[in-house]
């Protein structure tokens, strides 16, 4: 990295101190009361995973294809009165915001960027701890990492931004994982909040390299989330990199949405209960691996590893995987095994459960016909939505469908997430049919980006 990147100038103002092991707002837990319920330790969170097949049964002795639901369920958390959340419904954090103050931002962009962050300081409590990496072509670290005890000696420093030149998106994500690795564990949750609104234009530029840049991060324990704004950069770059590294993608259209996207990815990172999740599947040699909800390889693997999306409480990952088997014998047989594993975000303990995928293969009719599981049925179709929409994306760019063509396939994507229940995803596809009337394909590209994003977290 140029050593211009570090952002350790001692000339340049920095908010507030390093976290070290000398000044801390929380060195201990407040003193328990006996006659009262300890609330400053989140409890533990328990995933309840299961594995539901399409039928219990397909056909023996000829081809047959099903398909096997794996949902991973995160409790509520909540343990008051209805309607009233507990301290156990929010998580710790450990959270860098990224701000892109490249010349394109000057103005209102920048202006709502910094009133963004000053809402997240605002929202922020003594346990969590906080840094701010902002970049142009140089990166600079504006806070590192510190528990938020002075929130206005903060906010003045956010205030004092001004913007630069061109756009480092590369040396950005190195310097904010270095911030966010300090303080990694611990029962956080760690974040990275990353606002651009530009192609890359110094450091690593090209889009390969950049998501294994970030797909990088992820094994070092860090999540991201990309909010991409305006219409100048490449909104498959920015959600590919989300998608590798189990965070959120956002488009924002207008500079006063900023504070608001923000916002509602932060209740995101405040009800995390499980981070770091991960699933992996080996296959018996007579299975035809279809496809897996998120899951881009090539069909017919042997295995798959599959990095998921950070899990909220009350909230719920659905992965489907749909599989061909050819001439097989009568019995029951394994058609796949492995284990969910993931973090517990409460505690920071590690947890797993096994998988055991089995299948009976019958010659009686009337049950392999039978009709399938309809909840397995109903996810396979909101994972299947997502190579849809996927290729509607696809043919927009090209101009191999034209604009009445595509608002005929999303009409069809958008009932059917209506009728699934997905209605916020639904929501973002009549965004994007809007923006075809009003001609604007760039931003009905960039929502639908979104779509595809949330549809392949399997979230519910």
């Amino acid at each position: 990295m140029d050593p211009r990147t570090q952002g350790f100038d001692p000339n340049r103002t920095q908010v507030g101190a390093p976290l070290d092991n000398r000044t801390q707002a929380m060195s201990a837990p407040p003193q328990a009361d006996l006659n009262r319920t300890a609330a400053w330790t989140p409890p533990s969170q328990e995933l309840e995973v299961r594995v539901v097949p399409s039928r219990p049964a397909t056909m023996a002795n000829g081809p047959a294809r099903e398909q096997f639901l794996i949902e991973a369920k995160a409790p509520s958390g909540d343990a008051g009165l209805p309607g009233m959340h507990t301290q156990a419904a929010r998580t710790d954090m450990n959270l860098c915001l990224v701000i892109d103050r490249s010349g394109s931002m000057e103005g209102e962009p920048l202006a709502y960027a910094k009133q963004a962050c000053a809402h997240v300081v605002d929202l922020l409590s003594p346990t969590d701890i906080l840094s701010i990496v902002v970049f142009d072509e140089i990166v600079e670290v504006l806070m590192p990492p510190q528990r938020v005890t002075n929130r206005e000696a903060v906010k003045q420093g956010i205030q004092q931004l001004q913007p630069g030149y061109t756009t480092n998106l590369s040396d950005a994500m190195t310097m904010a994982a270095m911030q966010l690795r300090e303080n990694a564990g611990g029962g956080r949750a760690t974040r990275m909040i990353f606002l651009t609104d530009g192609e890359p234009t110094a450091g690593i530029k090209e889009f390969g390299p950049l998501v294994q840049h970030a797909e990088s991060l992820r094994s070092q324990g860090v999540t991201c989330t990309f909010l991409g704004f305006g219409p100048d950069y490449n909104e498959e770059l920015l959600a590919s990199m989300a998608k590798k590294t189990g965070g959120n993608y956002y488009f924002i259209p207008q500079p006063h949405l900023i504070p608001e996207i923000f916002g509602r990815e932060l209740a995101k990172v405040m009800s995390a209960a499980a981070t770091d999740l991960h699933l992996s599947l080996k296959f018996a040699r007579w299975v035809d691996v279809r496809g897996l909800t998120g899951w881009t390889g090539a069909p017919g693997a042997r295995s798959i590893e599959l990095d998921l999306a950070e899990l909220e409480r009350g909230a719920a990952l659905q992965i489907v995987l749909d599989a061909d088997f050819a001439n097989h014998p009568l019995g029951h047989y394994r058609v796949a095994w492995g284990s969910l594993s993931w973090t517990d975000a409460g505690t920071g303990a590690k947890k797993a459960q096994e998988l055991d995928l089995v299948l009976e293969f019958t010659a009686d009719a009337a049950r392999y016909s039978a009709p399938v599981n309809p909840e397995v049925g109903s996810a396979a179709e909101v994972s299947a939505a997502s190579r849809v929409v996927e290729r509607t994306i696809m043919g927009l760019k090209t101009q191999a469908l034209s604009p009445q063509m595509a608002m005929a396939e999303l009409q069809k994507t958008q009932a059917m997430l209506v009728t699934q229940g997905r209605i916020s995803d639904a929501q973002e596809v009549t965004m994007a049919m809007q923006a075809i009337r009003k001609g604007d394909v760039g931003a009905a590209e960039k929502t639908l980006m979104g779509t595809v994003v949330n549809l392949d977290q399997g979230k519910k």
